[in-house]
C-alpha cells in the first residue's frame, strides 16, 4: 500500500517514511507510527508521520 492516504495510516502500523535530509537520496527509514501530521486526506509526496522514536517523514509504503 502506498502512503498517500491518510485513511490507509493509523498509530502502530509499521511504515517505511523518506526523512527530510534524505529526500535527494530517497532513503527509506523504516518505523511504527506515532502520531499522523497531515491533516489533508490525501498528500502526493505522501502523508507526513512521526515514528516512535521521534523521527519525522513521508510515508512512502505501509509494511502489511
Amino acid at each position: 500500500m502506498d502512503g498517500q492516504k491518510r485513511s490507509n495510516i493509523q498509530p502502530g502500523k509499521q511504515v517505511d517514511i523518506v526523512l527530510k535530509k534524505d529526500q535527494r537520496s530517497g532513503k527509506l527509514t523504516r518505523g511504527i507510527v506515532k502520531d499522523l501530521l497531515t491533516n489533508s486526506p490525501t498528500h502526493p509526496h505522501g502523508i507526513k508521520v512521526r515514528l516512535e522514536d521521534g523521527q519525522v517523514g513521508r510515508v512512502k509504503q505501509i509494511i502489511e
